[in-house]
């Protein structure tokens, strides 16, 4: 009789066959694909989960200053409008204007569009004219962005990724209908 460590002829045999290494490795390659891309994708979303609890701080910053000046802030780029300090916590300012995502930052947008005014915040993935700075984000929505897409908080008026691109142009609009392009507050 032949113990289970030893072959057909009677030698000793060690370590695993070529075929349980294959299964083995196969196993661990598909837990991979399974647990490895959802940890990728629960980063995308923590991306998105920021930037939607600084967009809300920002959008009561925003209607207060409304409330207070009677008017939106002016239009800034790459920064915090005028006047808006006072309305936002230290903490908040000193992350201002960077953004969620590496190398993403945060822009004020204020501009006409027909002759109808639009407010809203941007986070743009491009440094000002460098094309070849750009990181988008790595999700399904965000596949077709460009150089002047966004992910943007429409706060009122005809919102887009980028005030001098068409309304068609890639974005991403977290508060809008995207069937009617109205916002939902």
């Amino acid at each position: 009789m032949l113990s289970s460590n030893t072959n057909p002829s009677g030698h000793y045999q060690e370590g695993y066959t070529f075929i349980e290494v294959l299964v083995v490795i196969s196993i661990l390659a598909v837990l991979f694909l399974i647990f490895g891309g959802n940890v990728f994708n629960q980063k995308e979303r923590g991306y998105l989960a920021r930037a939607n609890g600084e967009f809300n701080v920002m959008r009561s910053a925003v209607n207060l200053f409304v409330l207070d000046n009677g008017d939106y802030p002016a239009d800034v780029t790459r920064n915090i409008p005028p006047g808006l300090e006072d309305y936002v916590q230290p903490n908040d300012l000193d992350r201002w204007p960077s953004a969620p995502w590496p190398g993403s930052v945060y822009d004020y947008d204020a501009y006409q569009v027909g002759g109808v005014w639009a407010f809203q915040i941007s986070i743009r993935f491009c440094e000002v004219g460098r094309p070849d700075t750009c990181q988008f984000p790595k999700t399904e929505w965000a596949e077709d962005f460009g150089v002047n897409s966004s992910v943007y908080f429409c706060f009122e008026g005809p919102c887009k990724a980028h005030p001098n691109m068409p309304a068609n142009y890639p974005g991403y609009c977290v508060n809008c209908n995207n069937a009617t392009g109205s916002v939902f507050n």
